[in-house]
């Protein structure tokens, strides 16, 4: 690092209040998956602010602000687009009201995960002033529908819009620690055939949803032999869902299917995954069909995208450059050495990372235990020292030879 620590700090300081107003303007404007489109003009404004030197809306929709145009491209990736809010009666406060008591802000998306977005695009003006972007450049992402396919946004911009980084660092929630890796997962669907007939008489017929209560009793066995990894944790298999087709309720069902959320571990891919349940007893004997599941939707910019709903296990060493890099830079926003870690859920580092292999770290304001939750929330504390931890990291990284 270039003795740049303390002034990164100061303009961090400097520049609190916006970012709280940014920060609750995000929060003001919802963006469901495939309807970020407001929320993109209103990132585009700030970048704009922030003197950023070039700034991009792709194909899908998805923000790229770009700063300096050294031959190392760091990119720094938040997925701007938020679950639904379930149920509004449930939530104590309105959850897009934006609102900011106790130097925290309050609302969905406030975790999980747009509000790392102020906190990069102020890290970006950070760099600007400071001239920190001399040996990298410096690409700042608001990546779109990652709630509803993690990966695809990233996918798309480095494959269809030929943006390529050397590194990324991925900002969902940890909680201040330097993240490494996560389990990778995949959805699977299991249908099987029956026979109908009058339920007052169902020896007549082949009930479907008693052949998949074999099956399902043989998948919940099959979770508790799964691989365990010392550091990612051990793959895991559970049915989510459950539906069968019958001509009434007073007919035996001539279909069930079941779907399932299936974690991977080191070691375990979608062939692997795919082959345990085909090979369950009572797959083959009822001769189910087993197949992923298929992700296609329309992004807000009316582009057509698709993709399998498979995402690959990934895991940096500690030892990387990069990982080594991000301690450096956690050591300077936090004062201390940061933990390190995983995430318990999955992000784009499944795109980045688990299919194309560039390296990856995450490093993320707020608590992942507030994801999805209604009590979606982000210290203003946490958003200045993420600002300062992605202004000073390209720095450490640009060292590396």
């Amino acid at each position: 690092m270039i003795n740049k620590e303390k002034e990164i700090k100061e303009l961090t300081k400097k520049y609190e209040k916006d970012m709280i107003n940014f920060a609750i303007n995000m929060v003001k404007t919802p963006s469901f998956s495939c309807q970020e489109g407001k929320l993109v003009d209103l990132i585009k404004k700030e970048m704009i602010k922030c003197k950023f030197d070039k700034v991009k809306i792709d194909k899908m929709g998805n923000i790229l602000g770009f700063i300096g145009n050294g031959k190392k491209k760091i990119m720094i990736d938040a997925h701007i687009d938020t679950v639904g809010v379930g149920d509004p009666k449930a939530w104590k406060i309105d959850p897009f009201k934006g609102v900011f008591k106790n130097n925290t802000i309050y609302g969905r998306g406030a975790t999980d995960q747009k509000l790392s977005m102020v906190s990069m695009v102020y890290a970006g003006k950070i760099i600007k002033e400071l001239g920190l972007a001399k040996d990298y450049t410096y690409i700042a992402v608001g990546s779109v529908q990652e709630e509803d396919c993690d990966g695809l946004p990233i996918l798309h911009i480095i494959q269809k819009e030929k943006i390529k980084p050397d590194y990324v660092i991925l900002t969902e929630p940890t909680n201040l620690s330097v993240y490494r890796g996560h389990r990778g997962r995949m959805e699977i669907k299991v249908v099987v055939k029956g026979k109908s007939c009058h339920a007052s008489a169902p020896e007549r017929g082949d009930n479907a949803v008693f052949k998949m209560s074999h099956i399902v009793q043989e998948i919940t066995e099959l979770n508790e032999r799964l691989k365990d990894d010392k550091f990612l944790g051990k793959g895991t298999v559970a049915v989510t869902y459950m539906e069968c087709k019958t001509p009434s309720l007073n007919a035996v069902p001539d279909e069930a299917t079941i779907y399932l959320d299936r974690r991977l571990t080191v070691g375990e891919d979608k062939k692997l995954a795919i082959s345990q349940i085909q090979n369950l007893p009572s797959v083959k004997k009822y001769r189910a069909k087993v197949e992923m599941l298929y992700y296609e939707a329309k992004s807000w910019t009316g582009l057509k995208v698709s993709q399998e709903k498979y995402f690959p296990t990934w895991v940096m060493k500690e030892e990387h450059p990069l990982v080594q890099a991000a301690i450096k830079a956690a050591f300077v926003s936090l004062g201390k050495k940061p933990i390190v870690d995983k995430w318990v859920f999955s992000t784009n580092g499944v795109a980045s990372c688990g299919r194309l292999k560039i390296p990856t770290i995450g490093f993320g304001p707020s608590n992942e235990i507030y994801a999805h939750s209604i009590n979606e929330q982000m210290p203003v504390d946490h958003l200045l020292k993420a600002a300062s931890f992605y202004a000073c990291i390209g720095s450490f990284i640009a060292e590396k030879k």
